[in-house]
């Protein structure tokens, strides 16, 4: 055998940057970082949601680049929600209008909308002509405060969340916190929980400054929300850029803590529970059997549960209880499902403290048990 091993050294730049009302005149955020690729063909994907909810942002939008020396290709709507990736047609149409506007690599795609929507357009982009220059602009705080300012894309295959997608780094993610106004205030306050959950895998300090804003937070108070928003992205893109591990080539996923079991209840309610929703209930689930394995103090553990209380987050769900035909919770195919994503052993983060997790590769299934029985006698107790 004639073997030679080559290192290849490939380094990216992630420019996340935080603005208000980006295609305003006057509003240079976007020109800039244009200009510093080079390329002058622009091409823009909204959401319908978004373009819907934002009447005039069409218009912005072509008004912005009517001033501006680039090649803007147009503005193009399509339909978004978690429903949109489950729709491999829509990858086909992004493709296609990438083809049509004669995008090529030095050209840019932005794509304005929340996190499933970018997902899937992001996967696109990231395959035509294998891989076109893509400026996020999220629309969510789900999506500004983690997905967004991530390096993955994808869409869903085979009753499976994220199954086909890439990883790709996007030429810059813009944060534009005027665009949080195009949603509504419980979808909005239901995003923070990816800010809770970053915070209590990173940043102790962080979750005690959530607690301290808990109230504002859940009021949607303008300067708390971007104060956490901000926080939270910065938490998720540092760790991406300086975790050592930023195509998750390992088998810990310190940043998906919770989303075991929310993955799979997505998957099981055909999407109608949504991924915040699922993550609060899968951060529930991985803290209380934290605590009962012994990890997490009960009295950390309480702060947890009450921080989502105070946010009008659920604790449990249903899903959590139902069983296949061998009387088991479907929810735990989760778990192995959670380990062929990655491959290897199973690597699941718990808690050990406020801003520290643990990984464990197995789960007494016995407090698996218990811990999903006591967030539902919780849940039954206060619906009554």
């Amino acid at each position: 055998m004639d073997r030679h091993d080559f290192d290849i050294p490939i380094t990216f730049k992630h420019r996340v940057i935080f603005t208000r009302d980006a295609f305003a005149s006057g509003n240079e955020t976007i020109s800039q970082v244009l200009e510093e690729g080079g390329g002058r063909r622009v091409l823009v994907f909204v959401e319908e949601a978004v373009a819907a909810a934002w009447k005039g942002l069409s218009d912005q939008v072509h008004t912005y680049f009517g001033n501006l020396d680039f090649d803007f290709r147009g503005l193009q709507i399509f339909h978004g929600g978690e429903e949109c990736k489950g729709d491999e047609g829509l990858v086909r149409d992004i493709w296609k209008a990438i083809d049509d506007c004669r995008i090529d690599r030095h050209s840019y795609v932005i794509a304005i909308g929340g996190g499933a929507f970018l997902d899937a357009v992001g996967f696109a982009v990231s395959t035509a002509h294998r891989g076109v220059r893509l400026l996020r602009l999220p629309t969510t705080t789900l999506s500004q405060d983690d997905s967004g300012v991530g390096v993955k894309s994808a869409i869903n295959a085979f009753g499976k969340k994220n199954w086909i997608g890439s990883f790709s780094v996007p030429f810059a993610v813009i944060n534009d916190f005027k665009l949080l106004e195009s949603q509504d205030p419980k979808t909005s306050v239901a995003g923070l929980i990816e800010a809770i959950k970053v915070a209590l895998v990173k940043d102790g300090d962080f979750f005690e400054w959530i607690e301290e804003h808990l109230v504002e937070l859940a009021s949607l108070e303008k300067d708390a929300l971007e104060e956490c928003v901000k926080r939270s992205a910065l938490l998720h893109a540092s760790h991406i850029a300086m975790g050592g591990d930023p195509f998750e080539t390992g088998s810990s996923r310190p940043l998906d803590f919770g989303h075991w079991a929310a993955h799979k209840m997505e998957a099981l309610t055909n999407y109608q529970l949504s991924h915040a929703e699922a993550v609060a209930v899968g951060l529930a689930l991985d803290t209380t059997y934290s605590c009962k394995k012994g990890f997490l103090g009960a009295v950390e553990a309480r702060r947890v549960l009450e921080v989502l209380s105070g946010l009008g987050l659920k604790t449990y769900h249903p899903a959590l209880d139902w069983m296949d035909d061998n009387g088991e919770r479907r929810v735990l195919a989760g778990l192995n499902e959670f380990r062929e994503h990655l491959g290897g052993e199973l690597t699941v983060l718990l808690l050990q403290d406020l801003g520290k997790g643990i990984d464990v590769h197995e789960f007494d299934m016995g407090l698996l048990d218990q811990s999903i029985e006591e967030l539902r006698e919780t849940w039954e107790a206060v619906a009554v």
